[in-house]
């Protein structure tokens, strides 16, 4: 019974995480003039990964992000994005894991090393599908905006990681999600 229940707490965490990573894409958008926009999606995508685990925050990163794409109008992105902020979501997850064991400071380091890592993910997988889409020329253009919003990312991660580490929130949310205590 326990473990059902913690799946069921797994499951709406990460229907609330992917909303979460959706509308913090939409609400916060900030075009680039080099094409592209920053928003503060990836910082929750990677937090998702880090909270939920490989697979619950593989999900809930893709599908939160994969819908901001569509009601963004680019729905064109959307079947990558899903793949790309799910394999985004597994780094964090693998990387930050080791942080769980350290001290405060080289977890602050740990979580930047992890948003760095899935930010590469993001990077790489972005400049494929435009490779594959608009070829040489167009995912050489998007690159530039795409790693500026990669550095966002890196650094809203680190201060809502930093936030979040400081508040204890982390143990009180890994406390419900994989406990099922208050």
């Amino acid at each position: 019974m326990k473990k059902n229940a913690s799946n069921f707490l797994k499951l709406v965490f990460a229907g609330l995480s992917a909303a979460l990573v959706c509308m913090s894409t939409i609400l916060f958008v900030v075009p680039l003039p080099t094409g592209g926009y920053v928003n503060l999606g990836d910082c929750f995508v990677i937090l998702s990964g880090y909270m939920l685990g490989p697979v619950y925050g593989a999900l809930a990163a893709g599908i939160g992000s994969a819908l901001s794409d569509i009601f963004l109008g680019f729905g064109i992105y959307a079947p990558a994005t899903f793949i790309i902020k799910g394999l985004m979501a597994v780094t964090a997850y693998f990387i930050t894991l080791l942080a769980r064991k350290k001290t405060s400071p080289l977890k602050i380091l740990n979580a930047a090393s992890a948003s760095v890592a899935a930010e590469a993910v993001m990077l790489s997988g972005y400049f494929l599908f435009e490779l594959v889409i608009y070829g040489y020329a167009g995912a050489f253009a998007d690159l530039l905006g795409n790693t500026i919003q990669a550095l966002f990312a890196v650094a809203s991660y680190v201060a809502v990681y930093s936030f979040m580490l400081e508040s204890k929130l982390f143990d009180y949310a890994d406390n419900i999600i994989n406990k099922n205590g208050v």
